[in-house]
């Protein structure tokens, strides 16, 4: 598996790597060009006559403009016509057949108008090949930027690693360690593998792998992420997960999927882009004849068609969503909001219904002890009495209480004569006297005399959503204990914000119709469904669904997966390092429902920018053809070749900027 893990390290490096040499390419052969189009475009009498001003000819001129505008087209268009042959390959011609179409065209007709005494325009093509090179550059740029991201996760992991061999510290590469060695991090360092904490403590920042702000302390027993850092303290830790099963390798595989993968609006997108590229070179052909037509001046026409087929460029079209996804999901996952599947993102903003489960997800998910009530005793006496009972107890009950009577330094006694009774309670002697726990049912079966005051207290506390153990001391009621799950601070601040975005919050659990209403009613939900068996969960969605209702089901991405597949959307919550959950197509890595919210947010936000740009992205050719075209032309409007090539990356231009601002609305 380590070989794996540092031929995958090795191939993203390599992936990484080939795009930035791509960019370096694209920017040499845009710095060559724009060097040779100068004399080009300054010797130039079109260019000239132009702008009002004359340079003295001379022999010879001609000829320098030929030879430095053949080797603009040769070796700043080769990169056009190379990428529109892959184009034409896979029959998906677009911006790269465009653009290669229209210089060669150009360059042709100029070659033979050289030669044969006509009007070329070599100037206009030198300047539309460099307008077309930085335009391609800079949308490279901006994309190669939004998935830097990736390969910033990828520099979190150390090279190298202290391997612990007995009393012996050996540094290793991080890539040749094996599931089951252990690695000593000391402070300051980062975790070179995903484990557990085998000897020591300490805090540790993983605020850049899980969008985790506050340290979180780590213990014996406790997971760590590699690439997170130790703040203050040395620890050991067993290495549990290596290469692609670690948790920073199944992130950027899935940030990396998500990116590839196509939303309804990309389809779109596409499928506008091709009728694009064909309308242009129709358009193109059909303005080329009806110029020659009209006014019988081949080279007017050939540049008007040119022109067309230029500015109808998909080029904007094809950027216009992929960019907008790409810096998205990037952001997304440095937050620990996971994006699966695009299409999930996409939807989750119409979801009507966002349907929670209860357990781990709105409330804390640990049982424990809420209320001791007692009365004629000293409680520190009665709870030492009823957890020595409950020592012996396997029951999650018992050991909440115990682990309560721990926490307040109580220590217990020895027990005699125990007995179990299966459902109904526990009962045994210490230091002689006789104690009973557990049910109501149970202590009056037993024959207990029972206490109004404390009968009163316990119906209060049911009423709460807790469960309720009774305790009888010697034949009488003495008190009651309550326990329950308690509510994150985090979900009522989740629910208000949900509510507030014109969406219905409804909760399904397993538990009680008691505990269910009381966590309702605590949180502003407008429904709730208990007692649901886990089976039972996807029939409920299944059943909101019927009505007509878009469902977002956020739960435990295990227990819940089939209620998670059967939803629109479904969201796991809290993962810590296990994403690979084939079940959810969102995954949040915190246990923090507030992150709902803000995937609710990112998918608005996300959806508005690829409308924008979609919407720039046409709506600016239904003004720029006929402009191109020379409709206005006896107005006195006409656009020149180069500027038709400016206006055609202006527009690639804003859809990057629009998509870049995404960042500043997430913050």
């Amino acid at each position: 598996m380590h070989h794996h893990a540092h031929h995958e390290h090795e191939h993203k490096h390599t992936t990484a790597t080939r795009h930035e040499m791509h960019l370096f390419e694209i920017r040499k052969k845009a710095i060559v060009c724009t060097l040779l189009s100068v004399p080009v475009v300054l010797l130039s009498p079109a260019f000239q006559e132009l702008l009002g001003f004359s340079l003295p000819e001379f022999y010879g001129r001609d000829l320098i403009i030929l030879v430095l505008s053949s080797l603009v087209f040769l070796y700043g268009g080769s990169f056009f016509i190379k990428g529109s042959l892959e184009e034409l390959k896979l029959l998906k011609p677009g911006m790269m057949s465009l653009v290669s179409v229209a210089i060669s065209v150009g360059f042709a007709y100029s070659f033979y108008a050289h030669f044969s005494g006509g009007m070329d325009f070599f100037w206009e093509l030198s300047t539309l090949v460099v307008v077309m090179l930085w335009g391609h550059f800079i949308e490279m740029k901006s994309v190669l930027g939004a998935s830097r991201a990736l390969e910033e996760l990828a520099k979190l992991i150390p090279k190298k690693a202290r391997l612990v061999k007995g009393d012996e510290l050996v540094e290793v590469d991080t890539a040749k360690l094996r599931v089951g060695d252990v690695v000593l991090v000391k402070v300051g360092e980062k975790v070179p593998a995903d484990g557990t904490v085998i000897e020591g403590n300490a805090h540790v920042d993983e605020s850049l792998l899980t969008g985790e702000s506050i340290p979180v302390f780590k213990k014996e027993g406790d997971k760590v992420i590699a690439g997170s850092i130790s703040l203050d303290g040395a620890i050991k830790v067993r290495v549990e997960r290596t290469g692609e099963a670690s948790y920073l390798s199944q992130v950027m595989r899935i940030v990396k999927e998500a990116q590839e993968s196509k939303t309804r609006l990309q389809n779109l997108a596409d499928r506008v882009a091709f009728y694009l590229t064909i309308i242009a070179i129709l358009v193109g052909l059909g303005t080329f004849f009806i110029w020659v037509y009209f006014s019988k001046d081949v080279g007017f026409a050939m540049e008007r068609a040119v022109s067309v087929v230029v500015i109808t460029c998909p080029h904007a079209l094809g950027l216009a969503i992929p960019l907008v996804i790409a810096i998205s999901t990037s952001y997304a996952s440095s937050k620990g909001i996971l994006v699966r599947d695009r299409l999930s993102l996409e939807l989750l903003r119409k979801v009507y219904v966002v349907l929670f489960d209860k357990t781990g997800t709105l409330t804390e998910g640990k049982f424990g002890l809420r209320d001791v009530y007692v009365k004629d005793m000293d409680e520190e006496e009665f709870l030492k009495l009823v957890a020595s009972i409950e020592i012996n107890s396997e029951h999650i009950i018992g050991r909440a209480i115990v682990q309560y009577a721990k926490t307040k330094g109580i220590d217990l006694e020895p027990v005699e004569e125990f007995k179990v009774y299966p459902g109904k309670g526990v009962l045994g002697k210490v230091r002689g006297m006789s104690v009973a726990v557990g049910t109501e049912g149970f202590l009056k079966e037993l024959g207990m005399a029972m206490d109004e005051d404390i009968v009163k207290k316990a119906q209060e506390l049911s009423k709460q959503g807790k469960t309720v153990i009774w305790v009888g001391i010697e034949g009488r009621l003495r008190g009651i204990l309550a326990l329950s799950d308690s509510i994150r601070k985090e979900s009522y601040e989740a629910i208000k914000s949900i509510k507030a975005m014109r969406k219905k919050v409804m909760m399904i659990t397993g538990d009680s119709e008691e505990v269910a209403g009381w966590v309702s009613r605590e949180l502003g939900i407008d429904e709730y469904f208990s007692r649901v068996l886990p089976h039972q969960k996807s029939e409920k969605v299944k059943e909101l669904q019927g009505k007509g209702l878009k469902v977002a089901m956020v739960g435990d991405g295990i227990n819940d997966a089939p209620a998670l597949m059967q939803a629109d959307v479904g969201i796991a919550i809290g993962s810590g390092t296990d994403v690979a959950i084939e079940s959810a197509g969102i995954i949040l890595v915190k246990n923090d429902p507030r992150d709902v919210v803000r995937a609710i947010r990112l998918s608005s936000l996300t959806y508005t920018k690829m409308v924008q740009n979609l919407f720039w992205a046409t709506a600016y050719n239904l003004f720029a053809i006929p402009l191109a075209a020379g409709v206005f032309y006896k107005w006195g409007l006409l656009l020149p070749l180069p500027l038709s090539a400016l206006l055609m990356s202006m527009s690639t231009l804003v859809v990057s900027i629009n998509a870049l601002l995404m960042r500043r609305h997430m913050r």
